[in-house]
């Protein structure tokens, strides 16, 4: 399968919760990181991929 699961932490409370999936062929291997709304902060904040 060429595409892997991956969860998004908020950077501010740390708190998981996201999931997405990436192509694991791509030339960059950098974090990936969006800026999507969480629920324990109750604001839009960045979120960054986690192991």
């Amino acid at each position: 399968m060429p595409r892997e699961l991956i969860t998004m932490a908020c950077t501010e409370c740390k708190s998981r919760n996201y999931t997405s999936t990436r192509n694991k062929k791509a030339q960059g291997s950098e974090r990936l990181e969006l800026r999507k709304f969480c629920p324990k902060c109750g604001k839009h904040i960045a979120h960054r991929e986690t192991k």
